[in-house]
């Protein structure tokens, strides 16, 4: 089964900031950003690298429509790794209440991410990492289950000195075989309107520095979820 890595650092709630930017202006901003913030360690050789993430939800879609009804307290598990890189695999659960966001991760093996999606979750329920626990729980109690795969290109940057992250998401695209999380399967667009989610995320202030670097005229936050529009096909 592999060891069990758990993630040690705190959890810290932070504020979230979307908007959906047009080709023109991700052009225009990333090339500002590329002058002023330094890009994070995922980025590859033409600093970018693929997300891939494998949202879970329940048979009655709790997750998608706690979304779309606009409840203040929810929550969503989430399998994910960085480019081709599935030596680091991490369970996630991303909650968000009040507006604010906060994400617990524990560390999988390939196989034991594997053994997820094969049914076999016993063992989570052995590993004594409470989110893994908690995970070994929702499945049972509420049959969480692979809902969809998201998949997109991301660009991003960091402010150290207030512990800020941006970042450019563009191409997103969904799928909805469980296998295709670990083996690169086929996946259809999210959307037809080659839209790039610019997200900002922090602590407690916004930097003017970043503040000013990120503004793009006549563009307003926005809510938006990557998984709602990668469900729309099912």
């Amino acid at each position: 089964m592999g060891e069990i890595i758990l993630e040690k650092d705190p959890v810290r709630f932070r504020h979230e900031l979307k908007q959906m930017i047009n080709r023109g202006d991700d052009h225009i901003l990333a090339s500002r950003l590329r002058h002023i913030f330094r890009r994070d360690g995922n980025s590859g050789a033409d600093g970018t690298y693929k997300v891939t993430s494998l949202y879970f939800d329940t048979p009655e879609d709790l997750a998608l429509r706690q979304k779309t009804d606009g409840t203040d307290r929810r929550e969503k598990f989430r399998l994910r790794y960085y480019g081709n890189d599935m030596s680091f695999i991490r369970l996630e659960k991303k909650i968000k209440i009040n507006g604010l966001c906060a994400k617990y991760a524990a560390r999988l093996t390939c196989g034991q991410a594997a053994m997820i999606l094969e049914g076999d979750h016993g063992f989570l329920l052995r590993s004594g990492d409470p989110l893994m626990m908690e995970f070994y729980s929702k499945i049972r109690g509420q049959r969480l289950r692979p809902a969809a795969m998201v998949v997109y290109d991301r660009e991003a940057f960091v402010f150290g000195p207030a512990n800020v992250r941006v970042t450019l998401d563009r191409n997103i695209r969904a799928g909805y075989s469980p296998e295709a999380f670990l083996n690169g399967g086929p996946s259809l667009p999210a959307d037809d309107t080659g839209l790039t989610v610019l997200e900002i995320k922090y602590d407690e202030f916004l930097p003017d520095i970043v503040r000013m670097a990120v503004q793009v005229p006549g563009r307003k936050t926005q809510s938006y979820s990557k998984y709602a529009a990668c469900r729309k096909y099912r």
